[in-house]
Parts: structure tokens; sequence; C-alpha cells
């Protein structure tokens, strides 16, 4: 009988994997304690083994593509068996919900239809609606209103300054008429494509227009083509206010958007020779830019380089490149930034005298087979320090705090897809050279992805350490659903007063984030207290 295999979950924070590679193929023998894929969690790349035997029937997520938990990842079953039941068995449910979903959404458009023709547009009314004028613009506010009710409008006139995510933007009028309706007041804002006014003859009535709240049945509105809406407007703020009208050899009359006369004005171009590719052949920025001038105007060049020649851009080409995101990348993203917008962070800084911390280390550092960093005193010193101050050490439960009694000092890895953050078991009764073991022999299986979810969990206080790339200061984002989290900066030799004296020292600054839900100020203050007592004082900690 076949075996539906689904995707696992292989950390407590996994919502999704992606199969990095398949190591086996459909029509392959499996034995138990194969090793069908490897997974990438948010954590960490794994070898996914069969606890089932018999053939590879089929194959449900592909190489280097992802998939919720419990989706289906693969079925094993008897060479040769059907499968169709269980491929098609969950799709007919979905099927019949798409088909349903179909006949409303077609019948939809009938209802609009009727109200559309129920009221019929007037002659010579245009409706003009929130223009989008940034590629992420999704609601604008009228700044200010150049015009009223009752003024009489020409084309290329300035209606408005919009307000959008981006910036204050003149919006100009494309149509000739009287302003007959605001739909929106200044300093209100409204979406894209609401109706923003209506321009037409003087006189014209459109009460019966506005009660129909014609908004998916109107004409389309007076806004910049959608080539200058995405290119141009970002550049508009600073554009010619009016639009230049231009004569062409033929003497028909052409429109230029003011970013594309400023762009031409800057190099130079003459717009009559210049063919327009926007409405009703209006000339748009990427027209000027990518004018090339015939071969006859090449010799006034030389001109360019005096000092009243107008003054040579560079001109690029822009270039992007969207590449997907992995685990890792998704799950930083999500629980840093959960942590940042739901625990009220705040920050206290210190800087610790490091003389005899470097002293100390000399010394331990001598003794056969123990190698102990300066990142290692500092985990220690934490651990000590959370058992002086356990309410630094607790979690935020919403209706309850909880108090850990165990300290697992989490230390930042940063390996080459973003950061891990191995955890250091009951670090409080480890000592320096076990500490410093255990750190490094986790860093290295973080960097080559052989950490287990065990070796990433449980941690009740974390450490950032950015010294090594002479960081002097910084601050972190809390590593849930720990209350605090020390960033550690680089060791600096600088001058400093001794007993009234100006002496060549090192200190080292530190900065202590808080969840201020359940560390409050002086509890924070208390526990740098004791913790640069510890750092300053080594031999404390060997007591």
């Amino acid at each position: 009988m076949a075996i539906v295999i689904n995707m696992p979950r292989l950390s407590d924070t996994m919502e999704e994997g992606t199969v990095a590679k398949w190591l086996k193929k459909v029509g392959d023998k499996v034995e138990e304690g194969d090793i069908l894929a490897e997974i990438e969690t948010d954590k960490a790349t794994m070898e996914f083994e069969s606890f089932n035997e018999g053939t590879l029937l089929h194959i449900g997520i592909q190489e280097g593509d992802g998939a919720p938990v419990d989706t289906l990842l693969a079925i094993i079953g008897e060479e040769g068996e059907d499968i169709s039941g269980l491929l098609s068995g969950g799709a007919s449910a979905p099927e019949a919900k798409t088909e349903e979903k179909q006949e409303e959404v077609a019948s939809e458009p009938e209802t609009t239809d009727e109200a559309a023709a129920s009221v019929a547009i007037p002659e010579g009314v245009e409706i003009i609606k929130m223009p989008r004028l940034s590629d992420t613009m999704e609601e604008g506010t009228v700044a200010s209103w150049l015009k009223k009710v009752g003024d009489k409008i020409e084309e290329g006139d300035i209606l408005a300054e919009i307000e959008t995510d981006k910036a204050t933007m003149e919006f100009e009028s494309f149509y000739s008429g009287t302003l007959l309706y605001i739909g929106t007041q200044e300093g209100e804002s409204s979406p894209v494509d609401v109706i923003l006014a209506i321009i037409g003859p003087e006189g014209t009535d459109v009460d019966a227009l506005l009660a129909s709240k014609p908004s998916t049945a109107a004409k389309p509105a007076a806004t910049a083509p959608k080539e200058a809406t995405k290119t141009e407007a970002k550049a508009a703020p600073s554009a010619p206010a009016e639009t230049q009208e231009v004569v062409v050899k033929d003497g028909q009359r052409i429109f230029v958007s003011p970013l594309a006369k400023k762009i031409a004005s800057e190099k130079g171009v003459n717009l009559n020779d210049v063919t327009g590719s926007g409405d009703n052949g209006r000339i748009v920025k990427k027209d000027v830019e990518n004018f090339v001038p015939a071969p006859k105007a090449a010799a006034p060049a030389a001109k360019a380089s005096s000092a009243s020649a107008p003054l040579a851009l560079p001109v690029g080409e822009e270039s992007v490149e969207d590449i997907k995101n992995n685990q890792m990348r998704k799950v930083i993203a999500k629980r840093l930034g959960e942590s940042k917008f739901t625990a009220p962070h705040y920050y206290l800084n210190i800087e610790v005298d490091m003389d005899n911390a470097k002293a100390s280390r000399v010394q331990i550092n001598a003794l056969p087979d123990t190698k102990v960093s300066f990142n290692d005193m500092v985990v220690k010193a934490c651990a000590m320090a959370l058992r002086k101050h356990p309410q630094v050490n607790t979690s935020w439960n919403g209706d309850t705090t909880r108090y850990n009694h165990h300290i697992s000092v989490g230390v930042a890895v940063a390996v080459e897809d973003g950061l891990v953050v191995p955890v250091l078991k009951f670090t409080d009764q480890m000592g320096l050279s076990q500490i410093g073991a255990s750190v490094r022999d986790l860093a290295g299986k973080a960097r080559t992805k052989k950490l287990t979810p065990a070796e990433m969990e449980g941690s009740t206080f974390t450490v950032s350490n950015l010294g090594m790339f002479g960081v002097e200061s910084f601050t972190s984002i809390i590593n849930q659903p720990n209350s605090a989290i020390l960033s550690v900066g680089a060791i600096v030799e600088k001058p400093v007063v001794k007993d009234g004296q100006i002496v060549v020292g090192n200190t080292m600054k530190l900065t202590l984030a808080c969840d201020h839900r359940t560390v409050d100020g002086a509890t924070g203050a208390q526990f740098l207290q004791t913790l640069r007592a510890f750092i300053e004082n080594p031999v404390t900690m060997l007591a």
C-alpha cells in the first residue's frame, strides 16, 4: 500500500521547507533509513531519511521549490502501484470551489455593466481619478488645490499638488473645460483611482453621475500615461510646472511631459526632432533619453565643451535582479520583525576597562590545550550576572512572565545565508575553557550547516559580537522569547584617566537591549554593573 510522505517539521519554528536536493528519483528503490532528500529549513539544511521501504512513485516538490509543512512531499509504494487516487483525491474540492468562484465572478460584471449603462457620462465631461504617481503608491493626499470649482482649465494647467508615499508632486490636467467637482479636499487622502475631480463644459449637471459612483464605469482618468507614471513620477517634483506645446514639421501640435522637457533642456535636445510615444504623440522621458540625433547634427556637437553649453549628464541603464529568498532569510525577516515591533526595546550602554581581561587571557591561554577568547569571557560573565539578576533571565508570555531557573546563553553566529544562534546549555555551570571549546564546535557546525534543531533551541539570553569586524558599538534586536541581548564591540586602545593620570588603556563598549515588558531600566542597569565587575576582574569568574 502506498505511503504518503509530507513535508516534515524539522524545527520548532519551521513553517515551510525548501527541497535543496533529491537523492532519489522516481522509480528508485528506497530502503528504510535511506536519505531521500536534503531539506532547507529556517535554520539549516538537513538530511531527510525514509522510514518506509518500497519504490519512489511520486515527487511532489521539485528541487529548489518550497512548500508549507505537511504538504505532499513524496509517495512510496510498490512498483507499478496506481496512486492516481492519492494525487487527485485532495484536488476535487478546491476545483469545485474554483468553479463556484468563477461563476460568482462571471455574474459580477453584469451588475457593474447595468449600473454603468444606467447613467451615461455627459458629452465633454472627463472624470479625473487619483493618479498612481509612483510604483508603490496606494493612496494620495491632496496637499493643495491650485484650481477651485468654477475655474476655467486649460490643457497643461496644474490642478493640484498631490502628496504620495515618496514626494509631493504637481498634477497637471490633460483636458480643457471648467472644473465642475472636487472629490478629495485639501488635506484629505483617498486611494488610487478614486474620483479626484470632474472637468467638463460650464454648467453641466454632474449630480446624477456622482450619485451613481461611476468608479468602475468612468472613462480613463486624466493621469499621466502608464510609462510616465512609473518612470517619471519620481523626478516630477523638480520638473517645470507647465506642459510645453511643440509644433512639428507637419504643423501638428504635440505635448511634452514636464520631466521630458527638463531632460531635453539639460541634454540640449531639440524637441522638434523627437517622436513621442505617449498618448496622442506626447513626448515622455524615455523618448528624450533614447533619442539619437541624425548624423548631420554631429558637427555642432564640438561646441559642447564651451562654457555656455549645457552640462552633459551621465546616461545609463538601470538594472535590478530579484533573487529568491531562502528559508533562513524569510524566517530572519519574520522573527526579527515580530520582535522589533512587538517588544518595546530600549538600550543601555557602558564602556568596560579591558586591561585586566587582556592580562588574564594571556595567562589562561598559556595553560596546555587551552584557548579562550574575549567573547568566551563575556559569555561566562553574562551567565554569572544572570544568576544574580533573574529578572533579566525571563520571557514575556502575555498574562504571565516566565522566570527561567536555568541559564542557557545563545551566541549569534554569522553564516553565508544569514544568522544562526547556537545555544550553550546550562552556561553558568561551564568553565571558560568549556565555553571556548563549545562555541568553536557549534560555530563550525553552523558554517557547515550541520547544526541540529536541538542545538539552536532553548536560549534564555543572547550575545552578539561584531568586535572582530572593528565595530565599536551597535544595537541588536532581541532574540525572542529572550528578554535581552548583549551587543559586544571591539576592544579599542585609547587614552583613559586612571588615578588622575592620562594613560593608554583598553576599553570595550557593551550595549544591552531590553524588553521593557519584563526588564525595567534600573534592573537592566544593575545587570550591567554586575557584568562590568566580572569582566574587569576575570579572577572573580574563577571562584
